[in-house]
């Protein structure tokens, strides 16, 4: 399984990847804004958005370009390892 994460905190950058391996997925972390985030984002099973720690711009590109898409998109108000194990949970379960 693929995963994008928008968001988050930047020095949480290589827990999220971490965390991603012990569930057998891919992972690309995005905590700032990248010119050509839509593109980069590319085409993953799954983006998690984390909404506090995030500018605004992040949020549309990453509604916009799952719902364009087609792609999976969960949010969390908390970008902490523990919700993103709990998404991932239930993502792969």
């Amino acid at each position: 399984m693929s995963i994008v994460i928008v968001g988050g905190h930047e020095r949480m950058e290589c827990q999220y990847k971490d965390i991603c391996k012990k569930f057998n997925c891919k992972s690309k972390v995005f905590t700032k804004c990248k010119k050509n985030l839509d593109n980069l984002i590319g085409d993953p099973d799954l983006i998690v958005l984390f909404t506090n720690p995030v500018s605004h711009e992040m949020i549309k590109v990453a509604k916009k370009t799952a719902s364009a898409k087609g792609i999976a998109l969960v949010q969390s108000h908390c970008g902490s390892g523990n919700s993103l194990k709990t998404i991932l949970e239930e993502a792969v379960a």
